[in-house]
């Protein structure tokens, strides 16, 4: 069964699925998913350059002008700037001692476990690059959420929680979609940047540049974050982490936010690390409050929602944000 995000669009998930017909890839997106939803939701698209995807945002739009008669009006038109947005390469090497794997039971699951400690640790990068990356200054990654939002300002969907110091954390808000917000990779990629290649035996080295017989396998992801509309993502910064009756999450910056973004926040998901998600879940024991709902997610899970945008736990938000303004 074709594996699809909210948004009708193919996700990372069911993109690995297709690499290797042995069924290795299929592992892979299970761990690339662990406590990273925002990997899973992330609808994606082909760039239309090979490692770059240039997209063209309007900004400005024809006002027109009331006129009378046997008067003329002024010729308008809208304009537009062109956006590059860059694709990152991640990679990692994984090798195991050939003995080991002769010696399991199952060679090729064994392998894959080994394996397993590298695909968890660039699921990690990964989703931590989509909310931290910063090409500006590393020029191998793509740019992240934050990073595109540095600032408070009353014009954009970027306000303040009134936390202080170096031990805050913020609460972001994408509406995904081809037109919105989407994740790219190259282009004519048949693997659509997901790769995983097993190099077979080896001749290993130890830390004594000893020599003996091993296994290589070779993981490879190229992947870029595109903003289209820069409307459509929202951050809730300097939140204090620390629980307590001066600094409990506010619910009324969140309303305020949404509301700043098209369709005041329809369609959108809110990415939470666990401290913010706990004081939402304690809020939804109060009855009277009618902005916390919980729906029935796949496996029967159950799906925290505000005002009907689902809430999900991200571990790659940081908890030591430095405070913006």
């Amino acid at each position: 069964m074709t594996t699809l995000n909210a948004y009708g669009s193919l996700t990372l998930l069911e993109l690995a699925k297709r690499i290797d017909p042995k069924g290795q890839a299929a592992i892979i997106a299970e761990i690339l998913n662990r406590d990273n939803p925002i990997i899973q939701d992330m609808p994606l698209v082909e760039a239309n350059d090979i490692t770059t995807h240039l997209m063209t945002r309007r900004y400005s739009l024809p006002a027109g002008s009331w006129r009378s008669i046997n008067a003329g009006v002024a010729t308008e038109a809208s304009r537009t700037i062109q956006v590059r947005e860059g694709i990152g390469m991640l990679e990692s090497y994984s090798e195991v001692d050939k003995k080991l794997v002769d010696l399991a039971p199952n060679p090729a699951q064994f392998r894959m476990s080994e394996a397993a400690a590298f695909i968890e640790g660039m699921s990690q990068t990964m989703a931590t690059t989509f909310f931290y990356g910063n090409a500006g200054t590393d020029p191998e990654q793509f740019s992240g959420i934050a990073t595109r939002m540095p600032g408070l300002a009353a014009t954009t969907n970027v306000i303040g929680h009134a936390g202080t110091g170096s031990d805050v954390t913020s609460l972001y808000i994408v509406q995904w979609g081809p037109e919105k917000v989407f994740g790219i990779y190259p282009r004519g990629s048949a693997s659509m940047g997901v790769n995983h290649k097993d190099l077979g035996e080896v001749t290993l080295q130890d830390a004594s540049d000893y020599n003996y017989q091993g296994y290589r396998d070779h993981f490879q992801a190229k992947i870029g974050l595109a903003v289209r509309d820069m409307r459509c993502i929202a951050r809730l910064a300097n939140i204090v982490v620390t629980q307590g009756a001066a600094n409990t999450f506010d619910e009324d910056k969140l309303i305020e936010i949404m509301n700043r973004m098209p369709n005041s926040g329809g369609g959108s998901t809110i990415y939470v690390n666990s401290t913010i998600k706990t004081q939402m879940e304690i809020k939804l024991k109060d009855k009277a409050n009618i902005n916390y709902t919980v729906s029935q997610g796949l496996g029967g899970a159950e799906v925290l929602q505000f005002r009907g945008s689902p809430v999900k736990k991200c571990d790659a938000i940081l908890t030591t944000e430095a405070e913006i303004s």
